[in-house]
């Protein structure tokens, strides 16, 4: 009930601030260039608070649905306009007043995005340094080379402090047809280069875990150190103890936790030899493997919990922190990247080279990521409004009718012509945008529910 709430209340939170955002770009533009704005509304349909401004005379509005909003301004188009409010209205301005009054929403999503990024970089985005904890055989990332314990530099022309980083250096080499280059630090502290092949490298980054379908598991490489030992079953019978270090299973090195757990998996109810280190001594215990059930297959059980050596985590933990003039230019560069990595994605989708069911999503999706990130914390929370923002601006300058974009089209179709094109033209490419979006919203809709329901 309290995530759920939480999903709800990031979800609005995020919906409101980006549409105030984005509405203000154009009231502000609007106001600036002269044009008399009559409504700046944050949602659509009845109304829940409203207040018209003294000196302006605009109605400022809080309605009932946030899933919009709107900046009405004076227009001939409208309505009829007196004669002494013409020069006001929006229609009698001249193509750069329109286009720039146009063009001001999703700039500000953009101006948004760069504001958020600088106070995440400078306030310090904390991570998780990027070591390979496990690489599963016959993956790609077991084909270039990789092993457990390597730190993974950089991809690319990428640094890559974190793990988000990871993520986004992969996406920004697509398009290498000899293999990503990526320079790790392996255990013993030697650096050297991977080449991770880029062939259906897409198929696999549009997972919900990426990373795990390229084969490798997170670090930090938590060691293969017993804690709790669960009378009765598998490890106690043995005579495990508390503290024992697993450094190898039927003879075969044991890189550390994950490892271990994945090797006991695979056997249910087999007897494997552990090797452990005890009081500076190692011994090998023959251990018969337990099995319960898991989704229709029996996997191995042990009966014992990892113990976490004092402060392992927060030798991993790592803070991106940027002056205040240096991360001015990360922050618009991170910016500029997500948006291209988006455009990207969906030129990807149109020509069949990404899949649009694994990559569109609705409100739906929108709400879950949101309510997910605000229980990580600020930071996180911080970061995923800066990327809906970068994405509410490139989908609204997408050259299709009802969008922003779409108004930019037929002013550039003004701008060649001379003139604009005729109202009943506009008209008809108008329910033409507005059928490809309600279809677009509806399929969008229909796969997350798809994804609500399989889950």
């Amino acid at each position: 009930m309290i995530s759920l709430l939480i999903t709800l209340l990031s979800f609005l939170v995020v919906i409101a601030v980006l549409i105030a955002v984005h509405e203000f770009g154009h009231f502000w533009v609007a106001r600036k260039s002269g044009v008399k704005v009559l409504r700046f509304s944050i949602g659509f349909g009845k109304s829940l608070w409203q207040r018209t401004g003294k000196v302006d005379g605009t109605e400022y509005v809080v309605a009932a649905v946030p899933l919009g909003g709107y900046v009405k301004m004076l227009d001939e188009g409208e309505g009829p306009v007196d004669e002494s409010e013409r020069h006001r209205a929006f229609n009698r301005q001249s193509l750069a007043v329109r286009s720039a009054v146009v063009l001001a929403g999703p700039l500000a999503n953009l101006i948004f995005a760069v504001l958020v990024f600088w106070v995440v970089l400078v306030s310090g985005d904390y991570g998780i340094r990027p070591v390979v904890a496990a690489v599963e055989p016959g993956t790609p990332f077991a084909e270039a080379g990789f092993r457990a314990g390597d730190e993974i530099l950089a991809v690319g022309e990428r640094e890559t402090p974190t793990w988000e980083g990871v993520v986004h250096g992969l996406l920004e080499s697509l398009d290498e047809e000899r293999g990503v280059s990526i320079r790790v630090r392996e255990e013993g502290g030697m650096i050297a280069r991977r080449l991770l092949a880029s062939e259906g490298l897409m198929g696999h980054l549009e997972d919900t875990d990426p990373l795990g379908r390229l084969g490798i598991t997170r670090g930090p490489l938590l060691p293969a150190l017993i804690g709790e030992v669960v009378a009765g079953e598998a490890a106690a019978a043995a005579g495990m103890r508390p503290g024992d270090l697993v450094v190898a299973a039927n003879g075969d090195k044991v890189a550390g936790w994950s490892e271990l757990v994945a090797f006991i998996r695979e056997r249910p109810g087999q007897q494997v030899e552990l090797t452990i280190e005890r009081d500076g001594e190692t011994r090998v215990l023959p251990v018969v493997l337990g099995s319960r059930g898991d989704e229709g297959e029996g996997v191995g059980r042990i009966g014992a919990g990892v113990q976490v050596p004092d402060g392992f985590f927060e030798r991993y933990r790592v803070v991106v922190r940027e002056g205040p003039f240096e991360a001015v230019g990360s922050a618009i560069d991170k910016t500029y990247s997500m948006a291209a990595l988006m455009l990207d994605m969906l030129w990807r989708m149109v020509v069949g080279e990404a899949s649009v069911e694994k990559n569109l999503g609705s409100v739906i999706s929108i709400a879950k990521a949101a309510g997910q990130s605000a229980e990580y914390g600020i930071a996180p929370f911080l970061k995923f409004l800066a990327q809906i923002s970068i994405v509410l601006a490139v989908m609204n300058l997408l050259p299709i009718p009802m969008l922003d974009g779409g108004h930019l089209m037929f002013y550039l179709v003004e701008a060649v012509r001379g003139k604009p094109l005729s109202a009943e033209a506009q008209e008809r490419f108008n329910r033409v945008g507005l059928a490809l979006l309600l279809t677009l919203i509806t399929f969008a809709l229909y796969l997350d529910l798809i994804r609500l329901l399989g889950s």
